[in-house]
C-alpha cells in the first residue's frame, strides 16, 4: 500500500450519534469541588441524568435538574422567579462557591434568556452563577466541558490584578501567579517562577499532578489550571500568560483564551500516549527555552512496561467510526503501538486547534511506515459499515449506538465514551489505554482457545 504524504480529510453529511452534552457535569462537578451545577431542562432532560449519572446519587452529587414545565415554555411564568427559588434552596443546603447553569436544547429554543437571569440573580444571592450552554446543538458530548470551561474562563481574574493586587476577591485572598523566591528550591531555579503557564482541560487530581511532576522536572511550573479545584483559585489569564491544552475538543476554550483573554497558546500534540507526553512537554519547553533532560529515557522505559499490550495489538487493525473528539490522538498513539488505522471519523475536528496533532499523526506513520489513515468528518455510518465490511477491521471504536450490530457483524468493538471517562494522560497511563482497547481482542481469543480445547475434548469422547 503507497503511503500518502499528507493526511487525507473527507466530509460526508452523516447524522451526529452521540450523548448529550450536559453529561460534562458527571466530570466537572468532580473536578470543581466547591461547585453546584444546575440543568435547565425538560424531563427528557433528567431522564437522561437520573440513568447516566444514578451511580453517583449515594455520593449525594452537587447538580440537580429544573425541569421546564408548559408554563416556562408557554412563556406564562416568569423565569426568574423561578430559578430565584432554586437557587436560594441551593444555597441554603450547599452554600456553594459558584452555581453554573447548563443550559439544553430547550432553552435554545425558546430563546430563554439566561445570560440576562444570571446577573441580577448573581446579585440577589451573593453567590457567582456562570451560563454555559452545553446543549445537544453541538458535534459531540465533550464539547459540554468545551462551553463550560470557555464560561468559566471570563470570570478568571485578570493576570495584572493578580500580580499588582493581591485583594481579596469572592470574600477569599487570590492567588499570585509567580511563586515567590524563598524556597530553597525555586531560589536555586528561579526559571520556575517565571513559566506563567496555565494548563485548560478536566481531569482527575492524579493525572494532573503527575503532569506537573512531568514538568517540574524540565524546572517548569504550572502556575493554574482551568477548571481549578476550588472556584476562587482560578488562575490569573491576560499578556504575558501561555495557555496550553489537554485535549482535542477545547478548541472554543481555546479560542476564548487567545482573542477575549489575550492569552498566548502553546500549540501541542496532546498528552496521551507516552510519545503524546513527551511532545507535549517538548514544545512547552520550547516556548520557554528550556532545553528538556530525559524525557526519552522516561518515553523507552514505558515502552518497555507496556510491551505485554503492544505485543497482542501489534499487527492488528481498527476502526474509528467518531464519537468523542478524541479519535485523533488515539488513533496516532495506537499506530506508534502497532496498530493499522483504516479510517478515522470524527464529528468535528478545529483544524487550526489540532494542527500540531495531525502533524505528529503524520510523523508517527512516517516513523511506524504505516499508511496514514483517512480522516472523514461527520461520517455518514451507514457508509462506514459498508467500508469495514470490505475492510474487515479487527477492531472497531464506536459509540453505543452501533457496537452490538458490529458484534453481530463479528466485528469486535470497544465503546468510544470508555475513553472519555478512563484515566488516558500522561505517559503511566499509557497501560489504561491499552487495556481498554486490548480486552475485546482479548477476550475473544479466549473464546477461541476455549471452543478449541472444547472441541478436542469432544472428539477424544
Amino acid at each position: 500500500m503507497k503511503t500518502p504524504e499528507n493526511a487525507v480529510f473527507e466530509c460526508e453529511t452523516g447524522n451526529y450519534h452521540t450523548f448529550c452534552p450536559i453529561s460534562c457535569v458527571a466530570r466537572l462537578y468532580q473536578k470543581i469541588e466547591d461547585s453546584f451545577f444546575l440543568v435547565v431542562g425538560t424531563k427528557t432532560c433528567g431522564y437522561f441524568l437520573q440513568n447516566a449519572l444514578g451511580v453517583t446519587i449515594f455520593a449525594e452529587p452537587r447538580y440537580a435538574m429544573a425541569e421546564l414545565e408548559e408554563g416556562d415554555i408557554s412563556a406564562q411564568s416568569n423565569d426568574q422567579e423561578e430559578l430565584e427559588k432554586i437557587c436560594l434552596r441551593i444555597k441554603g443546603d450547599r452554600n456553594p462557591s459558584v452555581i453554573i447553569w447548563i443550559g439544553t436544547c430547550t432553552t435554545e429554543i425558546i430563546k430563554m434568556d439566561l445570560e440576562g437571569i444570571a446577573p441580577k440573580l448573581e446579585r440577589r444571592i451573593g453567590i457567582p452563577i456562570v451560563v454555559a450552554r452545553a446543549n445537544g446543538l453541538d458535534y459531540a458530548f465533550t464539547q459540554g466541558e468545551d462551553t463550560v470551561l470557555a464560561a468559566t474562563a471570563h470570570r478568571c481574574p485578570d493576570y495584572k490584578c493578580c500580580e499588582t493586587n493581591p485583594k481579596k476577591r469572592d470574600g477569599t485572598e487570590s492567588i499570585r501567579i509567580h511563586t515567590t523566591l524563598s524556597n530553597k528550591y525555586f531560589s536555586q531555579k528561579s526559571e520556575l517562577a517565571k513559566s506563567n503557564l496555565v494548563i485548560f482541560g478536566s481531569l482527575p487530581s492524579g493525572v494532573a499532578s503527575q503532569l506537573n511532576s512531568e514538568l517540574r522536572r524540565q524546572f517548569i511550573f504550572v502556575s493554574g489550571w482551568l477548571p481549578s479545584q476550588k472556584y476562587n483559585e482560578l488562575p490569573g489569564l491576560g499578556e504575558g500568560v501561555y495557555v496550553c491544552g489537554v485535549n482535542p475538543f477545547l478548541s472554543r476554550t481555546a479560542t476564548t483564551l487567545m482573542r477575549r483573554r489575550k492569552c498566548q497558546l502553546v500549540g501541542a500534540p496532546f498528552p496521551i500516549g507516552p510519545d503524546g507526553t513527551r511532545a507535549w512537554i517538548e514544545k512547552i519547553c520550547s516556548v520557554f527555552n528550556i532545553k528538556p533532560n530525559g524525557l526519552e529515557e522516561r518515553e523507552n522505559q514505558i515502552w518497555k512496561n507496556i510491551e505485554d499490550y503492544t505485543q497482542v495489538i501489534s499487527g492488528k487493525s481498527v476502526f474509528f467510526m467518531g464519537d468523542n473528539l478524541l479519535e485523533i490522538s488515539i488513533a496516532r498513539f495506537l499506530i506508534r503501538c502497532g496498530m493499522i488505522v483504516y479510517e478515522i471519523g470524527i464529528p468535528y475536528m478545529d483544524r487550526r486547534y489540532q494542527a500540531a496533532e495531525l502533524s505528529f499523526l503524520q510523523y508517527t506513520c512516517k516513523k511506524m511506515k504505516m499508511p496514514l489513515p483517512r480522516i472523514v468528518e461527520k461520517p455518514d455510518n451507514y457508509s462506514q459499515v459498508q467500508r469495514m465490511h470490505e475492510l474487515k477491521p479487527h477492531l472497531a471504536i464506536t459509540g453505543m449506538a452501533h457496537a452490538n450490530p458490529l458484534e453481530a457483524r463479528n466485528i469486535d468493538t470497544k465503546w468510544s465514551v470508555e475513553f472519555t471517562f478512563a484515566q488516558i494522560h500522561g505517559s503511566s497511563n499509557a497501560r489504561d489505554i491499552l487495556e481498554l482497547v486490548t480486552r475485546p481482542l482479548r477476550c475473544r481469543g479466549s473464546l477461541a482457545s476455549g471452543s478449541l480445547s472444547l472441541s478436542r475434548q469432544t472428539a477424544k469422547t
